[in-house]
C-alpha cells in the first residue's frame, strides 16, 4: 500500500498546482510556472521559492464564463494553496478557440 503523505510531501507546490487543476478542468492546454525567483526581495517571496506562479490555461468548463468567473473557479480549486503558501497566482484562462 502505497504512503500517500510521503508522495504528498515530495510533490513539490507546481506539481500541486497543475495536478488540481487537470482534476478540475479537464484542460486541453495547462503550463504552471514558478516565478518565485522574480520575486525575491518583494513580499510574500520566502528562500526555496514555490510562493508566486503563473498559470496558462484552456478548457472547456470556462465556455460562457467571464474572466472574473474563471478566476474564481480557478481559486476555489486551489484556495488550500492560496491561504497556505502561494502568494500571489497570475492566471490566463481561455476555452477552447478563444484568442490567447
Amino acid at each position: 500500500m502505497a504512503d500517500h503523505g510521503r508522495i504528498a510531501a515530495a510533490m513539490n507546490t507546481r506539481d500541486i498546482i497543475t495536478n488540481k487543476l487537470r482534476e478540475a478542468f479537464a484542460p486541453e492546454s495547462l503550463d504552471v510556472s514558478d516565478e518565485s525567483h522574480l520575486h525575491e526581495g518583494h513580499a510574500g517571496h520566502r528562500p526555496g521559492g514555490e510562493t508566486h506562479f503563473r498559470v496558462y490555461i484552456v478548457s472547456p468548463a470556462f465556455q460562457g464564463k467571464s474572466r472574473i468567473e474563471r478566476h474564481r473557479m480557478i481559486n476555489a480549486t486551489l484556495a488550500g494553496e492560496l491561504a497556505g503558501s502561494v502568494h500571489a497566482l497570475a492566471i490566463k484562462a481561455h476555452a477552447p478557440g478563444e484568442a490567447g
